[in-house]
Protein backbone atom coordinates (compact mmCIF):
# COMPACT_ATOMS: atom_id res chain seq x y z
CA UNK A 1 0.00 0.00 0.00
CA UNK A 2 1.10 3.39 -1.14
CA UNK A 3 1.41 5.84 1.42
CA UNK A 4 0.99 9.81 0.74
CA UNK A 5 3.50 11.98 2.28
CA UNK A 6 2.33 16.06 3.00
CA UNK A 7 4.89 18.40 1.12
CA UNK A 8 4.56 20.52 4.25
CA UNK A 9 4.91 17.14 7.04
CA UNK A 10 8.80 18.06 7.89
CA UNK A 11 7.86 21.59 8.40
CA UNK A 12 4.99 20.89 10.85
CA UNK A 13 6.85 18.50 12.44
CA UNK A 14 9.68 21.18 13.69
CA UNK A 15 7.05 23.84 14.02
CA UNK A 16 5.01 21.72 16.57
CA UNK A 17 7.32 22.22 19.83
CA UNK A 18 6.93 26.13 19.42
CA UNK A 19 2.98 25.88 18.98
CA UNK A 20 3.05 23.91 22.18
CA UNK A 21 5.68 26.60 23.70
CA UNK A 22 3.73 29.36 22.61
CA UNK A 23 0.13 28.33 23.86
CA UNK A 24 1.71 27.71 27.58
CA UNK A 25 3.03 31.45 27.14
CA UNK A 26 -0.44 32.39 26.29
CA UNK A 27 -2.29 30.69 29.25
CA UNK A 28 0.79 32.25 31.72
CA UNK A 29 0.17 35.96 30.07
CA UNK A 30 -3.75 35.20 30.74
CA UNK A 31 -3.35 34.05 33.99
CA UNK A 32 -1.39 37.19 34.87
CA UNK A 33 -3.88 39.40 33.13
CA UNK A 34 -6.72 37.59 35.32
CA UNK A 35 -5.16 38.10 38.63
CA UNK A 36 -3.90 41.78 37.78
CA UNK A 37 -7.43 42.35 37.07
CA UNK A 38 -8.74 41.00 40.23
CA UNK A 39 -6.39 43.09 41.99
CA UNK A 40 -6.95 46.28 40.48
CA UNK A 41 -10.76 45.52 40.85
CA UNK A 42 -10.37 45.68 44.47
CA UNK A 43 -7.84 48.57 44.50
CA UNK A 44 -10.31 50.29 42.63
CA UNK A 45 -13.15 49.66 45.50
CA UNK A 46 -11.34 50.88 48.13
CA UNK A 47 -9.48 53.74 46.38
CA UNK A 48 -9.85 57.46 45.62
CA UNK A 49 -11.31 60.25 47.34
CA UNK A 50 -14.65 58.50 48.70
CA UNK A 51 -14.72 59.57 52.38
CA UNK A 52 -15.97 62.47 54.14
CA UNK A 53 -14.69 63.36 57.44
CA UNK A 54 -17.34 65.10 60.14
CA UNK A 55 -17.15 68.46 60.32
CA UNK A 56 -18.34 68.98 63.76
CA UNK A 57 -18.72 67.36 66.79
CA UNK A 58 -18.65 69.49 69.82
CA UNK A 59 -21.39 71.01 72.14
CA UNK A 60 -21.71 74.40 70.48
CA UNK A 61 -25.33 75.66 70.40
CA UNK A 62 -26.13 75.79 66.86
CA UNK A 63 -28.94 76.87 64.96
CA UNK A 64 -29.36 76.24 61.16
CA UNK A 65 -31.70 77.91 58.65
CA UNK A 66 -31.59 81.53 59.25
CA UNK A 67 -32.75 83.31 55.94
CA UNK A 68 -31.68 87.08 55.41
CA UNK A 69 -32.66 89.16 52.60
CA UNK A 70 -30.36 92.42 53.29
CA UNK A 71 -29.38 95.87 50.74
CA UNK A 72 -26.95 97.80 51.54
CA UNK A 73 -24.67 100.62 49.92
CA UNK A 74 -21.82 97.60 48.95
CA UNK A 75 -22.03 94.23 49.05
CA UNK A 76 -19.51 93.92 51.72
CA UNK A 77 -21.78 96.28 54.22
CA UNK A 78 -24.92 93.99 53.15
CA UNK A 79 -23.45 90.97 53.56
CA UNK A 80 -22.20 92.46 57.61
CA UNK A 81 -25.16 93.37 58.08
CA UNK A 82 -27.19 89.87 57.58
CA UNK A 83 -24.43 88.41 59.41
CA UNK A 84 -25.37 90.59 62.62
CA UNK A 85 -29.42 90.27 61.78
CA UNK A 86 -28.71 86.49 62.08
CA UNK A 87 -27.17 86.22 64.73
CA UNK A 88 -29.40 87.86 66.67
CA UNK A 89 -32.55 85.92 64.96
CA UNK A 90 -30.83 82.98 66.06
CA UNK A 91 -30.23 83.75 69.60
CA UNK A 92 -33.87 84.72 69.85
CA UNK A 93 -34.68 80.83 68.33
CA UNK A 94 -32.23 79.84 71.05
CA UNK A 95 -34.50 81.64 73.85
CA UNK A 96 -31.55 84.20 75.10
CA UNK A 97 -32.51 87.29 76.96
CA UNK A 98 -31.52 90.85 75.37
CA UNK A 99 -28.55 91.93 75.08
CA UNK A 100 -25.97 94.23 73.06
CA UNK A 101 -24.76 92.89 69.69
CA UNK A 102 -20.99 94.12 70.70
CA UNK A 103 -21.81 91.73 73.79
CA UNK A 104 -23.37 88.94 70.88
CA UNK A 105 -21.00 88.63 68.60
CA UNK A 106 -18.31 88.03 71.21
CA UNK A 107 -20.19 85.03 72.10
CA UNK A 108 -20.66 83.36 68.30
CA UNK A 109 -17.78 80.64 67.37
CA UNK A 110 -18.78 80.24 63.94
CA UNK A 111 -21.17 81.47 60.57
CA UNK A 112 -21.88 79.00 58.59
CA UNK A 113 -23.03 79.67 55.00
CA UNK A 114 -25.64 77.26 53.79
CA UNK A 115 -26.48 79.11 50.74
CA UNK A 116 -25.59 82.85 49.54
CA UNK A 117 -26.34 85.42 46.86
CA UNK A 118 -24.31 88.42 46.52
CA UNK A 119 -24.84 91.17 44.69
CA UNK A 120 -23.46 94.78 44.50
CA UNK A 121 -25.97 96.29 47.00
CA UNK A 122 -27.34 92.82 47.97
CA UNK A 123 -26.63 90.04 50.18
CA UNK A 124 -29.54 86.82 50.14
CA UNK A 125 -28.53 83.77 52.00
CA UNK A 126 -29.23 81.19 54.26
CA UNK A 127 -27.25 80.77 57.47
CA UNK A 128 -26.07 79.00 60.47
CA UNK A 129 -24.68 80.73 63.50
CA UNK A 130 -23.15 78.28 66.15
CA UNK A 131 -22.96 79.90 69.72
CA UNK A 132 -19.84 78.79 72.36
CA UNK A 133 -21.66 76.89 75.04
CA UNK A 134 -19.32 78.21 77.76
CA UNK A 135 -20.03 82.03 76.85
CA UNK A 136 -23.55 81.64 75.93
CA UNK A 137 -24.63 78.90 78.89
CA UNK A 138 -24.63 81.40 81.83
CA UNK A 139 -27.57 83.60 79.54
CA UNK A 140 -29.56 80.21 78.37
CA UNK A 141 -29.47 78.41 81.56
CA UNK A 142 -27.87 74.93 82.02
CA UNK A 143 -24.90 73.18 80.61
CA UNK A 144 -24.86 70.50 77.67
CA UNK A 145 -26.74 67.34 77.78
CA UNK A 146 -24.83 64.41 78.95
CA UNK A 147 -24.94 61.96 75.99
CA UNK A 148 -26.33 58.71 77.80
CA UNK A 149 -26.55 55.70 74.75
CA UNK A 150 -23.89 53.46 73.95
CA UNK A 151 -21.56 53.81 71.19
CA UNK A 152 -23.45 53.65 67.59
CA UNK A 153 -22.19 52.54 64.70
CA UNK A 154 -23.46 54.98 61.62
CA UNK A 155 -23.98 53.29 58.54
CA UNK A 156 -25.63 55.74 56.24
CA UNK A 157 -28.01 54.22 53.62
CA UNK A 158 -29.15 56.14 50.48
CA UNK A 159 -31.86 54.03 47.83
CA UNK A 160 -32.34 55.83 44.55
CA UNK A 161 -32.55 54.41 40.93
CA UNK A 162 -32.85 50.60 42.13
CA UNK A 163 -29.56 51.30 43.39
CA UNK A 164 -28.35 51.09 47.49
CA UNK A 165 -25.24 53.20 48.43
CA UNK A 166 -23.47 53.41 51.93
CA UNK A 167 -20.03 54.51 51.78
CA UNK A 168 -19.19 52.98 47.88
CA UNK A 169 -19.30 56.69 46.44
CA UNK A 170 -19.77 59.89 48.29
CA UNK A 171 -23.23 60.63 47.67
CA UNK A 172 -25.66 63.72 49.29
CA UNK A 173 -26.62 61.61 52.51
CA UNK A 174 -23.60 61.05 53.85
CA UNK A 175 -22.49 64.25 53.62
CA UNK A 176 -25.37 65.47 55.89
CA UNK A 177 -24.57 62.97 58.11
CA UNK A 178 -20.73 64.61 57.93
CA UNK A 179 -21.94 68.00 58.55
CA UNK A 180 -24.27 67.00 61.45
CA UNK A 181 -23.02 68.44 64.72
CA UNK A 182 -24.06 65.51 67.49
CA UNK A 183 -22.36 67.15 70.32
CA UNK A 184 -25.65 68.16 71.86
CA UNK A 185 -27.48 65.31 70.77
CA UNK A 186 -28.18 62.21 73.50
CA UNK A 187 -26.85 59.88 70.59
CA UNK A 188 -23.00 58.70 70.73
CA UNK A 189 -22.87 58.91 66.91
CA UNK A 190 -19.74 56.83 65.40
CA UNK A 191 -19.42 58.13 62.37
CA UNK A 192 -16.68 56.53 59.71
CA UNK A 193 -15.52 58.80 57.22
CA UNK A 194 -16.23 55.85 54.53
CA UNK A 195 -12.64 56.20 53.22
CA UNK A 196 -10.16 53.12 52.85
CA UNK A 197 -11.80 49.98 54.01
CA UNK A 198 -14.93 50.95 55.30
CA UNK A 199 -16.59 50.95 51.51
CA UNK A 200 -15.97 46.79 51.35
CA UNK A 201 -17.18 46.72 55.40
CA UNK A 202 -20.08 49.12 56.11
CA UNK A 203 -22.53 48.63 52.79
CA UNK A 204 -26.04 47.82 52.86
CA UNK A 205 -25.76 44.53 52.66
CA UNK A 206 -23.91 44.53 56.14
CA UNK A 207 -27.15 46.06 57.15
CA UNK A 208 -29.14 43.28 56.60
CA UNK A 209 -26.98 40.80 58.30
CA UNK A 210 -28.21 38.50 61.07
CA UNK A 211 -24.84 36.62 61.95
CA UNK A 212 -24.16 38.22 65.54
CA UNK A 213 -20.26 36.75 64.99
CA UNK A 214 -19.61 38.85 61.66
CA UNK A 215 -21.74 41.80 63.74
CA UNK A 216 -19.79 41.75 66.74
CA UNK A 217 -16.25 41.79 64.48
CA UNK A 218 -17.49 44.69 62.43
CA UNK A 219 -18.57 46.67 65.67
CA UNK A 220 -15.23 45.62 67.59
CA UNK A 221 -13.44 46.97 64.68
CA UNK A 222 -15.16 50.47 65.30
CA UNK A 223 -15.58 50.72 69.09
CA UNK A 224 -19.34 50.43 68.92
CA UNK A 225 -21.91 48.56 70.68
CA UNK A 226 -24.78 48.52 68.31
CA UNK A 227 -25.66 49.93 64.90
CA UNK A 228 -27.93 52.81 63.51
CA UNK A 229 -29.01 52.63 59.83
CA UNK A 230 -31.08 55.77 58.67
CA UNK A 231 -32.01 55.34 55.29
CA UNK A 232 -33.16 57.71 52.53
CA UNK A 233 -34.85 56.74 49.92
CA UNK A 234 -34.87 59.69 46.61
CA UNK A 235 -37.16 59.89 44.01
CA UNK A 236 -36.59 62.29 40.98
CA UNK A 237 -40.08 62.95 39.24
CA UNK A 238 -37.83 64.18 36.59
CA UNK A 239 -35.03 65.74 35.69
CA UNK A 240 -34.55 69.09 37.24
CA UNK A 241 -38.10 68.40 39.02
CA UNK A 242 -38.57 67.82 42.11
CA UNK A 243 -37.49 64.68 44.68
CA UNK A 244 -39.27 63.00 47.12
CA UNK A 245 -37.35 61.64 50.03
CA UNK A 246 -38.51 58.51 52.29
CA UNK A 247 -36.38 58.19 55.53
CA UNK A 248 -36.54 55.61 57.58
CA UNK A 249 -34.84 54.63 60.87
CA UNK A 250 -33.55 51.71 61.61
CA UNK A 251 -31.27 50.21 63.81
CA UNK A 252 -29.78 47.18 65.46
CA UNK A 253 -28.32 43.21 63.71
CA UNK A 254 -32.01 42.77 62.72
CA UNK A 255 -32.86 46.09 61.19
CA UNK A 256 -36.12 46.93 63.47
CA UNK A 257 -37.94 50.17 62.47
CA UNK A 258 -38.50 53.15 64.57
CA UNK A 259 -39.93 55.69 62.17
CA UNK A 260 -41.09 56.41 58.45
CA UNK A 261 -41.27 60.09 57.06
CA UNK A 262 -41.64 61.54 54.17
CA UNK A 263 -40.02 64.80 52.73
CA UNK A 264 -39.92 66.80 49.37
CA UNK A 265 -37.37 69.43 47.76
CA UNK A 266 -38.77 71.34 45.09
CA UNK A 267 -35.38 71.08 42.88
CA UNK A 268 -31.92 69.58 42.74
CA UNK A 269 -30.89 72.85 44.78
CA UNK A 270 -32.88 72.32 47.40
CA UNK A 271 -31.77 68.76 47.84
CA UNK A 272 -29.28 69.49 50.73
CA UNK A 273 -31.51 71.83 52.42
CA UNK A 274 -33.80 69.27 52.90
CA UNK A 275 -31.24 66.07 54.12
CA UNK A 276 -29.94 68.37 56.43
CA UNK A 277 -33.69 68.51 57.85
CA UNK A 278 -34.00 65.15 57.34
CA UNK A 279 -30.89 64.41 59.69
CA UNK A 280 -31.99 66.85 62.37
CA UNK A 281 -35.23 65.02 62.21
CA UNK A 282 -33.70 61.50 62.17
CA UNK A 283 -31.90 62.66 65.43
CA UNK A 284 -34.89 63.51 67.20
CA UNK A 285 -36.23 59.54 66.33
CA UNK A 286 -33.33 58.15 67.84
CA UNK A 287 -33.38 60.40 70.99
CA UNK A 288 -37.31 59.55 71.43
CA UNK A 289 -36.43 55.82 71.11
CA UNK A 290 -33.67 56.36 73.61
CA UNK A 291 -35.78 58.10 76.35
CA UNK A 292 -38.48 55.27 75.89
CA UNK A 293 -36.12 52.37 76.21
CA UNK A 294 -36.40 51.38 72.41
CA UNK A 295 -32.77 51.98 71.52
CA UNK A 296 -30.36 49.08 73.53
CA UNK A 297 -27.68 47.31 72.50
CA UNK A 298 -28.65 43.92 71.39
CA UNK A 299 -27.96 41.56 74.07
CA UNK A 300 -26.36 38.92 71.53
CA UNK A 301 -23.52 41.68 70.80
CA UNK A 302 -22.07 42.29 73.90
CA UNK A 303 -19.65 39.33 73.29
CA UNK A 304 -17.00 41.57 72.23
CA UNK A 305 -13.52 41.80 72.61
CA UNK A 306 -13.14 42.25 75.68
CA UNK A 307 -14.05 38.64 76.74
CA UNK A 308 -17.34 40.82 78.80
CA UNK A 309 -20.07 38.40 78.94
CA UNK A 310 -23.45 39.77 79.49
CA UNK A 311 -24.80 39.76 83.05
CA UNK A 312 -27.57 37.94 81.83
CA UNK A 313 -26.22 35.61 80.01
CA UNK A 314 -23.78 34.79 83.00
CA UNK A 315 -26.66 34.51 84.77
CA UNK A 316 -27.66 31.47 82.84
CA UNK A 317 -24.39 29.85 82.39
CA UNK A 318 -24.06 29.53 86.60
CA UNK A 319 -27.79 28.17 86.85
CA UNK A 320 -26.97 25.64 84.53
CA UNK A 321 -23.61 24.49 86.12
CA UNK A 322 -25.31 24.64 89.34
CA UNK A 323 -27.59 22.04 88.18
CA UNK A 324 -25.50 20.26 86.60
CA UNK A 325 -23.41 20.15 89.69
CA UNK A 326 -26.58 18.94 91.42
CA UNK A 327 -27.05 16.08 89.01
CA UNK A 328 -23.65 15.14 89.32
CA UNK A 329 -23.52 15.06 93.09
CA UNK A 330 -26.93 12.75 92.79
CA UNK A 331 -25.80 10.31 90.33
CA UNK A 332 -22.47 9.95 92.17
CA UNK A 333 -24.39 9.61 95.68
CA UNK A 334 -26.17 6.42 93.86
CA UNK A 335 -23.48 5.39 92.60
CA UNK A 336 -21.84 5.25 96.23
CA UNK A 337 -24.67 3.07 97.71
CA UNK A 338 -25.07 0.94 94.89
CA UNK A 339 -21.05 0.26 95.79
CA UNK A 340 -21.36 0.01 99.83
CA UNK A 341 -21.51 -4.09 99.61
CA UNK A 342 -18.44 -4.39 98.04
CA UNK A 343 -16.41 -1.66 99.04
CA UNK A 344 -14.29 -3.94 100.97
CA UNK A 345 -12.85 -5.02 97.74
CA UNK A 346 -9.89 -3.20 96.94
CA UNK A 347 -10.28 -1.29 93.67
CA UNK A 348 -7.05 -2.26 90.79
CA UNK A 349 -8.45 0.40 88.13
CA UNK A 350 -5.93 2.96 87.90
CA UNK A 351 -7.13 6.79 88.61
CA UNK A 352 -7.31 8.68 85.26
CA UNK A 353 -5.24 11.86 85.91
CA UNK A 354 -6.67 15.11 84.63
CA UNK A 355 -6.88 16.24 81.41
CA UNK A 356 -4.43 18.71 80.97
CA UNK A 357 -6.12 21.52 78.76
CA UNK A 358 -4.19 22.68 75.21
CA UNK A 359 -4.88 25.18 73.30
CA UNK A 360 -4.56 24.20 69.41
CA UNK A 361 -5.14 26.48 65.80
CA UNK A 362 -8.19 24.96 63.88
CA UNK A 363 -8.27 26.40 60.57
CA UNK A 364 -11.78 25.89 58.76
CA UNK A 365 -13.41 26.87 55.51
CA UNK A 366 -15.80 29.89 55.45
CA UNK A 367 -17.55 30.66 52.91
CA UNK A 368 -20.64 32.05 53.81
CA UNK A 369 -21.54 33.45 56.95
CA UNK A 370 -23.74 30.90 57.61
CA UNK A 371 -21.22 28.38 57.60
CA UNK A 372 -19.11 30.64 60.23
CA UNK A 373 -21.49 30.43 62.74
CA UNK A 374 -22.05 26.77 62.46
CA UNK A 375 -19.04 25.80 62.79
CA UNK A 376 -18.18 27.46 65.95
CA UNK A 377 -21.53 26.13 66.89
CA UNK A 378 -20.30 22.63 66.38
CA UNK A 379 -16.99 22.90 67.46
CA UNK A 380 -18.18 24.43 70.84
CA UNK A 381 -20.34 21.47 71.70
CA UNK A 382 -17.29 18.64 71.12
CA UNK A 383 -16.82 16.78 74.12
CA UNK A 384 -13.88 18.40 76.04
CA UNK A 385 -13.51 21.82 74.43
CA UNK A 386 -13.32 24.53 77.13
CA UNK A 387 -13.52 27.56 75.28
CA UNK A 388 -12.52 28.86 71.76
CA UNK A 389 -11.59 32.70 69.91
CA UNK A 390 -11.97 33.40 66.59
CA UNK A 391 -8.29 35.09 65.42
CA UNK A 392 -9.17 35.61 62.02
CA UNK A 393 -12.33 35.72 60.02
CA UNK A 394 -12.37 35.81 56.20
CA UNK A 395 -15.77 35.23 54.54
CA UNK A 396 -15.57 32.88 51.11
CA UNK A 397 -11.97 31.94 52.28
CA UNK A 398 -10.80 29.90 55.69
CA UNK A 399 -10.41 31.64 59.05
CA UNK A 400 -8.83 30.64 61.79
CA UNK A 401 -9.64 30.19 65.38
CA UNK A 402 -7.78 29.24 68.71
CA UNK A 403 -9.57 26.03 70.59
CA UNK A 404 -8.78 25.42 74.12
CA UNK A 405 -9.47 21.14 74.24
CA UNK A 406 -8.68 18.85 77.84
CA UNK A 407 -6.39 16.66 75.78
CA UNK A 408 -3.90 16.07 72.84
CA UNK A 409 -4.09 16.64 69.56
CA UNK A 410 -5.25 13.42 67.83
CA UNK A 411 -8.37 13.40 70.39
CA UNK A 412 -9.70 16.84 69.39
CA UNK A 413 -9.20 15.34 65.49
CA UNK A 414 -11.07 12.19 66.55
CA UNK A 415 -13.78 14.34 68.17
CA UNK A 416 -14.13 16.70 65.52
CA UNK A 417 -14.27 13.85 62.87
CA UNK A 418 -17.20 11.94 65.11
CA UNK A 419 -18.98 15.44 64.66
CA UNK A 420 -18.79 15.12 60.64
CA UNK A 421 -15.86 17.05 59.97
CA UNK A 422 -13.26 16.03 57.73
CA UNK A 423 -10.28 16.84 60.02
CA UNK A 424 -6.42 17.29 58.73
CA UNK A 425 -3.90 17.14 60.83
CA UNK A 426 -1.08 19.34 60.95
CA UNK A 427 2.27 20.62 63.67
CA UNK A 428 -0.38 21.55 66.76
CA UNK A 429 -3.01 22.58 64.48
CA UNK A 430 -6.04 20.85 62.45
CA UNK A 431 -7.79 21.73 59.04
CA UNK A 432 -11.83 21.34 59.01
CA UNK A 433 -14.04 21.22 56.76
CA UNK A 434 -17.45 19.52 55.98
Amino acid sequence: MATTLHPFGPFLSALRPTITGLRWLLAAVLALVLLGGGYALVLAQVSGDRGIAPTASSSDIEVRGIEVDVRAETGLEARNQAWRQAQREAWRKVGGPAIADGQLSGMVSAIVIQRERVGPKRYVATLGVTFDRQRAGRFLGGGSRARSSAPMLLIPVTASAGAYTAFEVRNPWQRAWANFNPGTSRIDYVRPTGAGGDSLLLNYGQAGRRSRAWWRTTLDQYSAADALVPIARLEHQFPGGPIKGTFTARYGPDSKVLESFEMEANGPGQLDEMLNDAVERMDAIYEQALVAGALQPDPTLRLGGSGQVDPAIARLIEIGRAIRARDQAATAAAAAANAAPTAAAPSTQPVPAPAVVRSFTVQFATPDAMTFDATLSSVRQVSGVRGLAVTSTAMGGTSVMSVSYGGDLSALAGALRARGFTVREGANALAISR
